[in-house]
């Protein structure tokens, strides 16, 4: 009988993983909605962690470091490197190698020191601190944890993201748009030791975590935290990271509450969602294979675990794109645009563009970066934009890899969304709100399609 077998997408080689707590101190600035009446935080809905994973294809090989951390969004290029350089600097890597990535968080502390007079800033500095030491330390710990090590990933759905561009009179706004699809697709990575126990798992998912929003006082990993509860207590309390995907336009149907139990209900839902995609795979470091037909009322294909192998290569690029910019409003211009609305949020909107420009380069381009890993069959893309879902569809249509993990919020300050270039003809915020201009995302797509295409044909 000729021998079939299957096995899931993987990588095998040495893994090692380690966190660290990144929970503020209760009264840091944490403003991130122009709505909010508070600046600072009142408490801890749940504790915010930072949780770094080493892979390596030997022990004598180069790794790469994957950071996951619940923050918001790197607002200035001066505060993300400080915290990527010195991870970077103090282990060696080669910038290709490490990815920081964001959960998106919209309840985190504020993570840029910009004006030390408003309330809570003071605390600022030293969070930044704190960030730079676990990350630091951290990364120390998962390479010192390296050891044999396989992943296999499965993929499952959750209907938790919804799209959030909704029209309403003559423009849009964003929130819940029950006519309009959602990318539902979810990524599930279990890293399993030699012994067969889980060292950690891995779940990439594209939707905002905004459930928490201006009537909220708690810093909080907003869903992400209940989420890896249900993943961490399932697999005997192995981490779990947790990657932002395309999500410019996805977030939870129910959001914008001050009611921490919501957040907990959309975490509980995915989390769910993780674990039985998680519950598909076979045995660590197993496949599938026909071990015998029986002849029943049907010949029946009886198909039982057998031991797999995958490939350990690791290969990775690091590419600097120049994407279209969009010509900026001035202040003045922002200003009479926004004249109508509520001061407060105003203020924050020109704060917000105040910033943003900061990190722009003068001229019609600009420069957006992209990392690009090869994970033995599997595929990681990250970039610092929020990319509109069209990325992560894109990518796992035109990449010949059943488990590719696509990131937003990695490596560097974020200059805005990414939205498809259809969009840029309406009245909508992330268009407004970008310095990418019409056309950037498809490049971005294009090239991150190719490079995989390229890093996944390497022998």
């Amino acid at each position: 009988m000729t021998a079939r077998t299957w096995a899931p997408p993987g990588w095998q080689g040495e893994a090692g993983v380690a966190r660290r707590d990144i929970t503020p101190p209760v009264g840091i600035r944490a403003k991130n909605w122009g709505a909010a009446r508070t600046d600072v935080s009142t408490g801890n809905h749940r504790a915010l962690s930072l949780t770094a994973l080493a892979l390596r294809s030997s022990p004598d090989s180069d790794p790469v470091v994957l950071i996951t951390a619940d923050l918001s969004v790197w607002r200035r290029t001066e505060e993300e490197w400080s915290v990527r350089g010195a991870v970077l600097d103090a282990h060696g890597l080669d910038p290709a190698r490490l990815m920081l990535h964001l959960t998106h968080t919209h309840s985190s502390p504020t993570i840029h020191a910009l004006d030390v007079d408003d309330p809570g800033s003071a605390g600022v500095s030293d969070y930044l601190d704190l960030l730079r030491e676990a990350a630091v330390a951290a990364t120390g710990d998962a390479l010192t944890a390296c050891a044999p090590a396989t992943m296999t990933v499965a993929t499952g759905r959750s209907g938790v993201a919804t799209c959030r561009d909704l029209p309403w009179q003559q423009r849009y706004v964003v929130g819940f748009n029950p006519e309009a699809p959602a990318d539902d697709t979810l990524l599930v990575a279990r890293v399993s030791g030699a012994d067969g126990q889980v060292l950690a798992t891995i779940v990439n998912y594209a939707c905002h975590p905004t459930t928490l929003a201006w009537e909220n006082t708690l810093v909080s990993p907003d869903f992400v935290g209940a989420l890896r509860e249900v993943v961490e207590t399932a697999t005997s309390g192995a981490p779990c990271l947790f990657l932002q995907g395309a999500s410019g336009d996805l977030a939870p149907r129910e959001q914008y509450t001050g009611d921490p139990g919501l957040a907990d209900r959309n975490g509980l839902a995915i989390g769910h969602a993780a674990l039985a995609a998680l519950h598909t795979l076979p045995l660590p470091s197993h496949g599938l294979a026909v071990e015998e037909i029986v002849e029943s009322g049907a010949p029946l294909a009886a198909w039982r675990p057998q031991p797999a192998t995958w490939p350990s290569t690791i290969a990775v690029d690091r590419t600097e794109l120049s994407v279209p910019a969009k010509p900026l409003p001035s202040f003045e211009e922002l200003e009479r645009r926004w004249a109508h609305i509520d001061p407060a949020a105003r203020a924050e909107r020109l704060r917000r563009a105040r910033t943003q420009r900061t990190n722009l380069p003068v001229g019609t381009a600009t420069v957006q970066p992209v990392w690009t890993w090869r994970v033995g069959e599997l595929v990681f893309v990250g970039q610092p934009g929020e990319a509109y879902s069209y990325f992560q569809r894109e990518l796992r249509q035109g990449v010949p890899a059943e488990g590719v993990f696509v990131l937003n919020l990695v490596n560097g300050a974020s200059l805005g969304y990414l939205p498809p270039a259809d969009a840029y003809a309406k009245d909508i915020y992330q268009v407004w709100q970008t310095a990418f201009g019409s056309g950037a995302l498809e490049q971005v797509t294009e090239h991150a399609v190719t490079r995989a295409k390229e890093l996944l044909a390497e022998s």
